[in-house]
């Protein structure tokens, strides 16, 4: 191995440039007569469009065009689209109501775009958007799921009636029904997930930039997945054919799943760029930012589990509520479908699984993956579900964990997932070791004496990564398949670029990726570029999200490497006049295995641009190209532990330990994964006591569109986090990996939230646990 190969906790190379200052974003971007775009945007939830006065603003100086939906409606730019398909139970599509890039005849949430105002400045651009006059006929908005079902509610879409998207089902419900009838004990469990805002650190932009002389777009945008980017705005809206658009992700300030989706911005602004004759830039303001990034979660479900009398569990029963917002979003239908109701079972060996999932549409923004996707939503309810199924049984959580997890592998759950490698009572043992979860009463009995009460909150994920392969995924509805590339280029003197479909906005890409390459060859990550984001740049890929960058992103470049690493074997042999099997690369050089003979990298990486002795009818040249197509999802999985302290007077929650212990497969950098556990694990601790969306009931205002009202977890609010993983290798992908970058958002609510509950002996308490609700709960009795 490399001494920065594969488990070194290398720095990350990108780094510097961002500690610097030197990262470039897309705010950065300036290009020649460059000018500024502001939205006109619905003050209203729920309105028609009666007619819209530009006139004040096109007379201002420096405005260069204010332009509406109906404009870009007859230059034919299409709808946003959704994209996975998904079928009621009986049989029918799903309910996709119309999504244009500007409305033109109704709005449907505070936020939805009217219209582009283009100026000479930021400033004047929304100077003159305030001067754009739209007179609606404002109609009756519904925000709850649950009332929007309800008759006579707001009708949103009329292709949705009583705004129901879909009702669907997976597992068998006959089963499930009477194992419920036949078991010892049933728990039931009502549980409420929050609405999340996402909150990038980096708000989103793009600049669209119209090439007249060569009929030429250039989108540079805030995208986790710029290929994709492309692929639908020349295929489904019409901006641009495919080889006449560029669109280029440059650094990302953090995603989190909100930036996976093209939104009505990026193609309005290429738009507007032809239209105005300008090269037109937007960037959102955080107030735009909370009221029109894809918000996150949002599912009111009711679970029932089923014990036997040995407590075993016998079959697993769910219902679930998804209000999906406005309008659907990319991959809002697959995130309270196949990414949530898959994942029911847990880490648990239940044999009978049924879920039902209806989906609604609201006036809010729309709701679509955040971090972890479904996943969180699936772990949150399973383990508090478990959590109280152990209280109402008077059994140890643990143990009661212990004797339902799934044992033997592979194991096949009622629910389609076929869940390869792990072992999970090795995460349970290895969290509860490191809590010293069998001194808990002796700490709560001290806390007790200084007028605390303390409580202990155990979580047991697992999730699904990768999201493949392809075949399966085209079969369940998807509308594109979800593998990825890479192309290694191996330069004349032996340095290498490794050109990847994934897209790094925080993951270490730049660095773990290079770490592959490293590794096999054993010389200096300095010598490494990667290179992505750049549509003109890197053959097409599928992007970063559901943490698949590793397990298929460095699954592609492995077998990229796999074929630069069998020609350069063939012409070192040839060079050596070795036998190719004798050939061994390390630390740098290629040897013939047993002898002195060697020749450096660099020496055969020339000898292969020279081409002046290759083998017979070998082309000169190294470089290869690889896709992968993983055979099954990955499934990290792991146990958490957390320990609180409330404040009885004031139901102030103080999280004095966390515990995670995780299953990630092998590791290639272990400091990089730590630090997205750590960052996973504050966001979910963010959803558990302070993050929660609110909207007016009656009016369909965002009350929660600022830091004022909307409360992000901050250094003061978190614990020093204790962190370790056990290994068992994922079998479906050449490296063993499984990817880390969602479990911490998913196994850490629930965790926290079981730990409150135990402390104030409540089990109905609802994320945010904010001290006023937490006081509340421990008043209620």
């Amino acid at each position: 191995m490399g001494i920065e190969g594969i488990g070194a906790r290398a720095a990350r190379k990108e780094d510097r440039r961002f500690i610097t200052g030197q990262g470039r974003y897309t705010d950065d971007m300036v290009v020649a007569g460059m000018k500024h775009a502001a939205f006109v945007r619905s003050p209203h939830a729920h309105a028609r469009i009666k007619g819209i006065d530009k006139s004040a603003a096109e007379a201002m100086h420096g405005v260069y065009g204010v332009l509406d939906g109906k404009q870009l409606t007859e230059d034919g730019i299409g709808n946003l689209i959704c994209g996975w398909m998904i079928h009621s139970t009986d049989g029918s599509p799903m309910n996709m109501g119309v999504w244009r890039p500007l409305a033109d005849d109704k709005v449907r949430y505070v936020g939805d775009a009217v219209a582009i105002v283009v100026a000479e400045t930021r400033d004047l651009a929304r100077e003159a958007a305030e001067a754009v006059i739209v007179d609606y006929e404002e109609l009756p908005a519904v925000t709850d799921s649950l009332a929007a079902l309800e008759p006579g509610a707001p009708q949103i879409h009329e292709a949705a009636e009583r705004n129901l998207i879909f009702d669907w089902e997976i597992g068998d419900s006959v089963p499930v029904e009477e194992a419920i009838s036949d078991a010892a004990n049933v728990v039931e469990l009502e549980v409420t997930n929050n609405r999340l805002i996402p909150n990038a650190m980096e708000p989103r932009a793009a600049l669209g930039v119209y090439d007249a002389a060569e009929e030429h777009y250039t989108c540079w945008t805030t995208s986790q997945n710029p290929h994709v980017a492309r692929l639908v705005m020349s295929a489904f809206y019409n901006v641009a054919p495919e080889n006449k658009l560029r669109v280029i992700a440059p650094d990302v300030g953090g995603g989190f799943g909100s930036k996976i989706y093209i939104y009505p911005e990026e193609i309005v602004c290429l738009w507007a760029s032809k239209r105005t004759g300008v090269p037109v830039k937007w960037t959102a303001e955080r107030s735009e930012s909370f009221l029109t990034d894809a918000h996150g979660r949002d599912h009111v479900s009711t679970i029932k589990i089923a014990f036997d009398a040995d407590n075993r569990m016998t079959a697993i029963k769910v219902d679930t509520l998804a209000n999906i917002g406005a309008y659907m979003s990319l991959f809002s239908s697959v995130t309270p479908t196949y990414l949530y109701a898959t994942l029911l079972s847990g880490q648990y060996n239940v044999p009978n699984i049924h879920a039902n999932v209806r989906t609604v549409y609201t006036n809010t923004a729309p709701v679509d993956a955040y971090r972890g996707a479904g996943r969180p939503e699936a772990c949150y309810l399973v383990e508090r579900a478990m959590e109280t199924a152990a209280r109402q049984l008077g059994v140890s959580p643990a143990e009661l964990r212990r004797i339902n997890f799934v044992k033997a592998f592979p194991h096949q759950t009622p629910i389609i997932m076929n869940y390869d490698t792990g072992d999970f009572e090795a995460s349970l043992d290895a969290a509860m070791q490191a809590s010293d979860y069998a001194g808990f009463p002796a700490r709560k009995a001290e806390a007790k004496a200084r007028g605390k009460l303390r409580g202990i909150g155990l979580s047991c994920y697992i999730e699904a990564c990768g999201i493949a392969p392809s075949a399966a995924i085209g079969s369940l509805g998807a509308g594109v398949g979800l593998w990825e590339s890479a192309e290694v280029r191996v330069n004349a003197v032996g340095t290498i670029e490794v050109l990847t479909g994934s897209h790094s906005h925080g993951q270490g890409h730049e660095t773990t990726f290079a770490q592959i390459v490293a590794d096999r060859l054993g010389v200096s990550l300095d010598t490494i570029s990667v290179v992505h984001g750049d549509t003109d740049k890197v053959q097409m890929g599928m992007g970063t999200y559901g943490s698949r960058s590793g397990a298929v992103g460095m699954s592609a470049v492995s077998k990229a490497f796999d074929k630069v690493e069998t020609k350069a074997k063939k012409v070192a042999a040839h060079l050596l006049d070795a036998d190719e099997a004798d050939i061994v690369i390390e630390e740098g050089q290629l040897k013939v295995s047993g002898t002195n003979k060697v020749l450096a990298w660099h020496e055969v990486t020339l000898a292969c641009y020279t081409a002046h002795n290759l083998p017979e009818g070998m082309e000169p040249g190294l470089k290869e190209t690889a896709f992968f197509d993983p055979a099954n999802f990955t499934f990290p999985a792991g146990c958490y532990v957390c320990e609180v302290e409330v404040d009885p007077q004031t139901g102030e929650t103080d999280i004095v330990q966390f515990v995670a212990a995780d299953d990630f497969g092998t590791i290639i950098n272990p400091m990089i994964v730590e630090g997205q556990v750590h960052g996973g694990i504050t966001q979910g601790i963010g959803q558990a006591l302070h993050e929660g969306c609110v909207y007016d009931p009656q009016t369909g205002q965002l009350l929660t569109a600022s830091y004022m009202d909307y409360t992000m977890p901050r250094a003061a609010d978190l614990p020093n986090y204790e962190v370790s993983t056990t290994v068992t290798p994922c079998p479906s992908n050449p490296l063993g990996v499984k990817g880390c970058g969602e479990a911490g958002a998913i196994g850490s609510p629930p965790a926290v939230i079981n730990a409150i509950t135990d402390a104030i002996g409540n089990n109905d308490l609802a994320m945010p646990a904010t001290p006023q609700n937490v006081w509340a709960a421990l008043n209620a009795n």
